[in-house]
């Protein structure tokens, strides 16, 4: 009896068993993990696509979850948040060309007779040259460029604050939408931005890179540079721009991708 009101003494663990048992909880762990995320992809995968409209191209969860994840960023935007910038002699003397959507496909296009085309709403537009822009004053900007298929380069480049160009011109109302759409003139290639972007102070209509007129590569006479936005954001050649409270189109986007794309 003696015995049996005696507590068992636990025998400690060899540093042998130690081992066995943190490889084992280690493997377990990562097979289950594993496995859920294969469970979760293949969830993914099988989930219906989305109803396509501004957006397209992917699945309906995932879209949900892109959009909740731009209503959380745009909660925290703010104009006072800056993307670093660089002395002019870090910025790359050649400059990438990626996309050249909107622009190959616009063979007849006429850089002479090219005017920048505001729509006011109500039918009623505004047409504004080139060099009636540079009077405005100018911004120059060298940052690091980035682009959403993982290269990034810096690169100079100068034009006028969007923000100081719709006060010039008294878009007041139109800055108040919530949105702004931007298209080549031949409207192959469209972009929709949330305003607080627009109107950030890096925000650029660049007609300069490196010093230079724009090429035809890199969106002459006009595009935008926003670098608070991935390189799909920033629209070559632009041809025109509206207004809205709702979504503008937006290229990519209608091909699954994020359509705030920022950084």
């Amino acid at each position: 009896m003696e015995n049996e009101h005696k507590k068992k003494v636990k025998v400690p663990l060899t540093i042998e068993q130690k081992i066995k048992r943190r490889n084992f909880i280690s493997f377990g762990t990562f097979f289950a993990l594993g496995g859920g995320a294969v469970a979760s992809w293949k969830w993914l995968l099988n989930a219906p696509e989305e109803t396509a409209g501004i957006t397209a191209g992917t699945r309906a969860p995932l879209r949900r979850a892109l959009n909740k994840t731009e209503l959380f960023f745009r909660n925290f935007f703010s104009n006072n948040h800056l993307v670093k910038t660089y002395p002019i002699e870090k910025a790359a003397k050649t400059v990438r060309v990626n996309s050249l959507i909107g622009i190959e496909e616009d063979e007849n296009f006429d850089i002479q007779k090219w005017k920048l085309i505001i729509d006011l709403g109500n039918g009623k537009t505004l047409k504004i040259g080139l060099q009636e822009i540079k009077t405005l004053p100018k911004t120059e900007i060298v940052y690091d460029f980035k682009c959403v298929e993982g290269w990034d380069q810096i690169q100079h480049w100068a034009g006028v604050k969007l923000s100081d160009f719709l006060l010039h011109y008294k878009l007041h109302e139109q800055s108040n939408k919530q949105y702004m759409g931007l298209e080549t003139p031949n409207e192959a290639y469209y972009v929709g931005l949330e305003m607080e972007s627009a109107l950030h102070p890096q925000t650029l209509l660049a007609y300069e890179m490196n010093g230079v007129e724009l090429s035809n590569d890199h969106g002459a006479p006009l595009r935008l540079i926003i670098p608070v936005k991935y390189g799909i954001k920033n629209l070559k050649r632009i041809g025109k721009m509206s207004f809205s409270n709702s979504r503008p189109k937006d290229y990519w986007a209608e091909q699954g991708y994020d359509y705030y794309s920022g950084l």
